[in-house]
């Protein structure tokens, strides 16, 4: 099967494309994301898929949720991430006693000038991992909303802009752990991708024996890209073209989505376009100025099974990332025609 239906016209300019889309990104972006996926490589051993979903994330501008038992390096790959691109990156331990100051920051009155001073948190680096976000509370967790959605804060009625790029790498337990706090579905649906990163192979766990853990591995990890070469793949990213077809397939999968008899609640329109996003993402990755089905379904389960609710009812076993698959499964893929 052909891909011209989908490459369609991709380096006019009215469709975001031209040169530097069609030639010069595809090919420097492709050398950057190796780049980057083997320096982190060197910390989380076996898992490439993860890797590559993480990467993506931070280059279709979207936050990334990374949650699975404790233990399999949800942290680890956070920390790889953040310290594999030249730009600031901060650490939270989210518990139940965090407040929202501590992630926004705060006012400081200055008794010379008897003027307040704002200092700000954690919350002003290009990158903020989030570690076990659902230890602390929902006022907590709620402060994130506004940054994550429109990358400014709001401090004292004042709105203060994110510097680019904006990333939040949330880690987090399995909600049936003790003393954790479900995230709401309007948090949930900022996340572009949530991943698992799952237990290790065998042949991983003995390389991590063989680094006696992650720690000076991590420290002595250096950065492979500039925050202006993460904003030009950004730009890359954007560039990526997609055909009609290919934006009325990701129509039809929200759609049904909204019909299945199994989902409580719905793809809504940001999901929609993050799906896009990712699977842009994806393209630009294998060196492609546009998008194709393909694209779309290796984020697919990633990008949407976090955003729906399954129903409750008592003879349901049906798990989010198999109703998303019931999903891509049930709606006609567009087919490429030469």
């Amino acid at each position: 099967m052909t891909t011209d239906t989908f490459a369609g016209d991709a380096t006019s300019p009215q469709n975001g494309g031209g040169p530097a889309a069609a030639d010069v990104a595809p090919r420097g972006f492709a050398g950057l994301f190796q780049a980057i996926t083997d320096n982190i490589a060197q910390v989380i051993h076996g898992k490439p898929e993860a890797i590559e979903l993480a990467v993506i994330c931070l280059l279709a501008e979207g936050h990334l949720l990374v949650e699975d038992v404790p233990g399999v390096g949800k942290t680890s790959l956070a920390k790889a991430l953040s310290a594999s691109v030249d730009c600031s990156w901060k650490r939270v331990q989210f518990t139940p006693d965090l407040l929202p100051t501590d992630l926004v920051g705060i006012s400081i009155y200055q008794r010379s000038t008897e003027t307040f001073r704002f200092e700000p948190g954690p919350l002003f680096a290009n990158i903020l991992l989030a570690d076990e976000i659902n230890r602390a509370s929902p006022k907590t967790q709620s402060a994130l909303l506004e940054a994550m959605e429109e990358r400014q804060v709001t401090v004292d009625g004042e709105s203060r802009t994110l510097a680019p790029p904006f990333m939040v790498i949330a880690t987090q337990n399995p909600v049936e752990q003790e003393g954790t706090y479900r995230l709401p579905e309007s948090q949930l649906d900022r996340f572009l991708l949530r991943i698992s990163i799952g237990y290790p192979g065998r042949t991983a766990e003995m390389q991590m024996l063989d680094d006696q853990g992650s720690s000076d591995v991590i420290r002595s990890l250096s950065p492979v890209v500039s925050a202006e070469e993460v904003l030009g793949m950004i730009d890359a990213v954007k560039s990526v073209y997609m055909a009609s077809a290919l934006k009325s397939y990701l129509v039809d999968i929200s759609e049904a989505s909204r019909r299945h008899p199994s989902i409580e609640l719905g793809l809504s329109p940001r999901a929609t376009l993050q799906l896009a996003a990712g699977a842009r993402a994806h393209a630009a990755a294998r060196g492609r100025n546009y998008a194709t089905p393909d694209d779309v379904k290796a984020v697919g389960v990633a990008a949407l099974s976090h955003r729906i609710v399954m129903r409750n009812d008592a003879g349901s076993q049906l798990s989010a990332d198999d109703a998303i698959l019931e999903v891509f499964q049930a709606v006609p893929v567009p087919v490429a025609r030469s």
